[in-house]
């Protein structure tokens, strides 16, 4: 086996991606105006609003609505210096680490427990209480917001004064609290700072000059500024928390007209120009990965460009806003045939492409042919004040996916026929958010899910450190059961920065083929993949070496959708997580069976059945290998089938090919 050596640049010390006239890219989706730009100006219609309350029934039913939801915030909740709030992904189950279902009612006071769909009584503990107290304080804070909408559309002074009361609170006791993670008072981080101080500047824009300067001033002083200092002492790096940062203080500045703080958030070092140039890949996915934090980073900066708009700044941002519309967009591109869409990275819960909701949520700034077509019949502050256009066509058309290597995103898709797969094949030089994954693919044959990558669950989870971000929880070759070597914690330099994008050998689209090598992919292991379509098969040839005199245990992960028609010959396996890593323990119901050479397997899907065959060549001589078979953690609180293969030796290759034996009740009837 030969694995080719790489000297590879980091990209953390590239000036830029580069984006070759950004509005221009996916024309198909968008809608340009009279001048070309696929982009506008937020606007905000008060004197228009009223009169569609006015004029149509469905308004002044929604006002009401309205009036209703946050008159029963206002008179029942107060803020409490008290509360101290936590993490928000500490709110989890602890017996499966699905995310618990968050009520308004005040734990210890109007409710004895917590509970999740599948986990219904969950014991109420200090940290459950601090993450359920982050999320009552930001939906406090969305409330102010809305009540002080509620006055400017109705010129009705108790919505305004209880806002405003709010935000004396803040100001007069925001030191109290004391400073928890990064400098944060109000909540944990600094990051939940800054999202949650855009709705509080959002609440002062709103009440105009209902508090008159003296007390616009003590916010600012006492509040505001304060809070901006968090921020800017926070992540000075390219990240998708300093996008949040940096947002906030810029929207801040403008509602407060500081100009040094606009000039800092916008053009200081890190500040938003920075992070469009260089955080959004010439592919225009966000570079961390998790495709999560795409659409994470488009509301932090669309919240920005709404704003500006609002204040008539937009024009300064017009780059900006070309690129990040693209980072929308983008991973409609990346879409298997059902609109599910790969999850690399650390990316929670199952996400779809296109995102219709989060597309139309938008269009004030981005308008496109999916989004308009999905908000038009919302009813909601922003159709309100800024009535979305009517769109010319009935249906838009999604753009077909093909076979494209995201190079700078170090990701690529083959499709040809039923089969399309999804190759992660290298990652960022920054550690946040990476998992043991590199070398991970997900495949579908047409509509029908073969394998995919999970995702995660809650940082504040177990399952989260020691088994979806591990090898095994992936599609991936393992060494002495562990996967890619994965960066120290905390603060200490990844010596594996410069390595972890990987060599791209080959790509082709036809035939349809990719080959990637990590000559680095663990400090004494070297990892190779290639993956092909040949007709009705896709095929996947891993190779590993490993740097030692002595073998050592090779391996092979693979899930699957399907359900396994095991042989008799496997045995029940109680031992399979002694002496292993940690992540073998999460499996269940494990069996186990030997084999020489090749082993073969007819797996039910929904559809079909699919034969995958494994055969093993190891530099220890004869090709004997043993399969393991077991329940592994899905999504939770699923579970799906999974193999794991291991052979000693200092090398070896492992071939895999998935081919279609024929429909379910064809296959069934034959036997």
């Amino acid at each position: 086996m030969t694995l080719s050596c790489l000297l590879i640049v980091s990209v953390a010390s590239a000036v830029s991606y580069p984006k070759v006239d950004p509005e221009s890219v996916f024309p198909e989706i968008k809608i340009y105006d009279k001048l070309g730009r696929p982009y506008r100006s937020a606007r905000e219609d008060w004197e228009g609003a009223r009169k569609r309350i006015e004029q149509d029934p469905l308004w002044a039913q929604w006002l009401n609505q309205e009036r209703a939801t946050v008159d029963a915030w206002m008179k029942r909740h107060r803020d409490r210096v008290t509360w101290i709030a936590g993490w928000s992904n500490n709110f989890v189950s602890p017996k499966d680490g699905s995310k618990l279902t968050w009520i308004e009612a005040i734990p210890g006071e109007e409710v004895d427990h917590f509970s999740s769909p599948s986990d219904p009584h969950v014991e109420i503990t200090d940290k459950l209480m601090a993450a359920w107290v982050r999320t009552w304080r930001e939906h406090h804070a969305e409330m102010m917001e809305r009540a002080a909408r509620l006055y400017r559309l109705t010129n009705e002074e108790k919505y305004a004064e209880w806002a405003a009361d709010q935000l004396d609170f803040y100001a007069n006791h925001y030191l109290e609290w004391e400073p928890q993670r990064q400098g944060a008072r109000l909540f944990w981080q600094s990051l939940t700072e800054g999202v949650n101080l855009i709705t509080y500047a959002q609440t002062v824009r709103l009440l105009g000059e209902y508090a008159g300067p003296s007390r616009r001033k003590i916010w600012h002083d006492d509040f505001f500024v304060p809070e901006v200092a968090v921020l800017n002492e926070n992540f000075p790096k390219i990240l998708n928390i300093t996008c949040w940062l940096r947002g906030a203080a810029a929207q801040v500045a403008l509602v407060f007209d500081d100009d040094a703080m606009w000039q800092e958030a916008i053009n200081g070092p890190f500040g938003v120009r920075q992070q469009v140039s260089e955080g959004i890949t010439s592919d225009y996915l966000w570079f961390e990965q998790s495709l999560g934090y795409n659409s994470y980073v488009v509301t932090a900066l669309t919240s920005l460009f709404e704003t500006a708009g609002l204040f008539g700044r937009a024009d300064e941002l017009a780059l900006e806003m070309a690129t990040v519309e693209n980072l929308m967009l983008a991973s409609t591109y990346l879409r298997f045939p059902t609109g599910q869409l790969p999850t690399p990275s650390d990316t929670k819960g199952q996400l779809f492409a296109p995102d219709r909701e989060f597309i139309g949520s938008h269009y004030r700034v981005f308008p496109t042919t999916i989004g308009l077509a999905d908000v038009q019949k919302e009813r909601n502050w922003d159709t309100l004040l800024d009535p979305p256009s009517p769109l010319t066509n009935s249906q838009a058309e999604l753009p077909e996916v093909t076979s494209r290597n995201f190079e700078t995103s170090r990701m690529a898709v083959l499709k040809k026929g039923p089969w399309q797969v999804f190759f992660h094949y290298g990652q960022p030089p920054i550690k946040s958010h990476l998992q043991a994954e590199v070398l991970n693919y997900s495949a579908f044959y047409g509509d029908v899910d073969i394998t995919h990558d999970p995702g995660t669950v809650g940082y504040g989870s177990p399952l989260h450190k020691y088994y979806y971000t591990q090898g095994l929880n992936h599609n991936v070759p393992l060494v002495n059961g562990e996967g890619q070597q994965q960066p120290p914690k905390g603060r200490k330099p990844d010596p594996f920065t410069e390595t972890r994008a990987g060599e791209l050998i080959d790509f082709s689209i036809n035939p349809p083929t990719i080959n990637a090598a990590h000559p680095v992919y663990r400090t004494d292991a070297a990892a190779e993949r290639e993956l092909r379509i040949e007709g009705e098969s896709l095929i996947d040839v891993t190779q590993i070496e490993v740097q030692s005199s002595k073998p050592q245990k090779l391996g092979l992960a693979l899930h699957v959708q399907g359900s396994v028609r095991l042989p008799d010959s496997f045995l029940p396996d109680p031992d399979f997580s002694n002496d292993r890593p940690p992540a073998f323990s999460y499996w269940k119901n494990v069996s186990t069976a030997e084999y020489e050479n090749e082993a073969s397997f007819d797996v039910d899907f929904k559809t079909i059945t699919m034969r995958i065959t494994f055969s093993v060549a190891s530099s220890a001589g004869p090709s004997t290998f043993r399969v393991w078979h077991g329940s592994s953690p899905d999504m939770p609180p699923g579970r799906r089938e999974a193999f794991y293969l291991e052979t000693a030796g200092t090398s070896a290759t492992f071939t895999t090919r998935f081919a279609p034996v024929g429909d379910i009740a064809t296959t069934e009837s034959d036997q």
